[in-house]
Order: C-alpha cells, then sequence, then structure tokens
C-alpha cells in the first residue's frame, strides 16, 4: 500500500466508522480529554483543511523536518493547546449535529487525496510553520487521522483502523523511538502507548530498559 492509498484508506475508515451514529453517541468521551466524538471530528476536518492548503502551498525552501520529527515539538498542556482546546469545542457546539460536520470531512478529505496523489511527493511544502516534503507531509496525515480514529472510537462500538495506516504509525513510532520497538505489542497497542493514550505495564517496562523512558513518543 502506497502513503496515497493509506491516506485514502484511513480518511474512510473515519468516515465509515462515525456513519450512522445515534444523537447521543456523538457527545461520548474519545481518547482525547475533554473532546466528545463531535468535537474530535471538528478537529479532524479542520486538519483536513491544513492539509489542502498545505498542499497547495509551495515553500520554496528546503525543508527542514520530516515525517518523524514533525512530530517531536507536539506536546501537549501548552497555552496553545489548551487554547485549541476551548476553540474546537465552541465551535463543534454550534453545529446542530454531527452530520454536517462527517459531511463536509468526507469531501474535504477526498480532496485532500486527489491532492496529495496529484502533488510530487519531493516539492516541499509549509504547513504550521515547518516546511516538509509533500510525501513526509502525506505520512503525518496517516498519523494523525489513524491515531486520532483509535480516539474516537474509545467509547464506540465501530472498526478500528485498518492495517495499512496503522502500519505507518508504527513505522513513525519506531523512527522516534530510533530503532523497531523490541515488544511484541500489536499495532494498535503500540499506537496507543506509543502517543500516551495507555500507560505501559511494569512488566514492559522492565522489558524496554531505558528505552521505557522514552515513552510515549508523542503525546
Amino acid at each position: 500500500m502506497t502513503d496515497q492509498e493509506a491516506l485514502s484508506t484511513s480518511y474512510r475508515d473515519v468516515v465509515a466508522a462515525l456513519r450512522n451514529i445515534g444523537a447521543e453517541e456523538e457527545w461520548l468521551p474519545t481518547g482525547c480529554a475533554g473532546w466528545t466524538v463531535r468535537d474530535l471530528l471538528f478537529h479532524l476536518r479542520g486538519d483536513a483543511q491544513r492539509a489542502l492548503v498545505a498542499l497547495a502551498s509551495p515553500a520554496g525552501t528546503a525543508p527542514d523536518t520530516d515525517a518523524v520529527s514533525y512530530w517531536r515539538r507536539w506536546r501537549p498542556g501548552t497555552d496553545a493547546a489548551r487554547a485549541s482546546l476551548r476553540m474546537v469545542r465552541i465551535s463543534a457546539s454550534v453545529y446542530p449535529g454531527l452530520r454536517p460536520i462527517l459531511d463536509s470531512y468526507a469531501e474535504t478529505a477526498e480532496a485532500v487525496v486527489y491532492a496529495a496523489v496529484h502533488t510530487d511527493p519531493e516539492l516541499p511544502v509549509r504547513t504550521q510553520g515547518r516546511v516538509l516534503r509533500a510525501g513526509d507531509l502525506v505520512r503525518t496525515l496517516v498519523v494523525e487521522a489513524a491515531v486520532h480514529h483509535l480516539d474516537l472510537v474509545v467509547a464506540l462500538d465501530r472498526p478500528l483502523p485498518s492495517a495499512g495506516p496503522l502500519r505507518v504509525v508504527r513505522e513513525t513510532l519506531d523512527g522516534l523511538l530510533g530503532e523497531p520497538l523490541p515488544l511484541s505489542w500489536d499495532d494498535v497497542t503500540y499506537a496507543r502507548t506509543g502517543t500516551g493514550r495507555a500507560g505501559v505495564s511494569e512488566q514492559d517496562r522492565i522489558a524496554l530498559g531505558p528505552l521505557a523512558d522514552r515513552l510515549p513518543l508523542f503525546g
């Protein structure tokens, strides 16, 4: 599976997981503290909109970030992160239901995939004050969608992300760790633990040795 195919799959997975959910379900909690299903979907739509702008924003300079180092700068708990949490909650609450947000997300996601397929993966593009190759941007988008898909289904009885997007998450986490994970965690466990959604057992912490102190790899 190419990275563009993984992106398409990750977006379709999110849409499929949220189709036909009940009105009460959209207010269930997610793996992102303080956000409901509705809030997190609104955030994902914003991320797809950002991606569409980025793919149409040639940087004209050399990349300063790649698909792995992109994640090293993100840490929760900052003033900017708290402001984003509040903004998303307020904005998402304006909608009369989940469906308009989901339809807009699905439409935007299709446009992002089309743009990704038709953009030279070596083209430096700009997003969030950083410059990275379009191909690296695509991989960050796969990770974002797949990890947040896992967040979305914490309290929903819905399918997990497909294997292709989860593979990209694993490869990214291995890149942040600096080596392949020396444990037999499946992709879902690694995704949740590597991003701070789940804790590390004492047995696994002993098996990881000094590497345990590096978890979570991003949050």
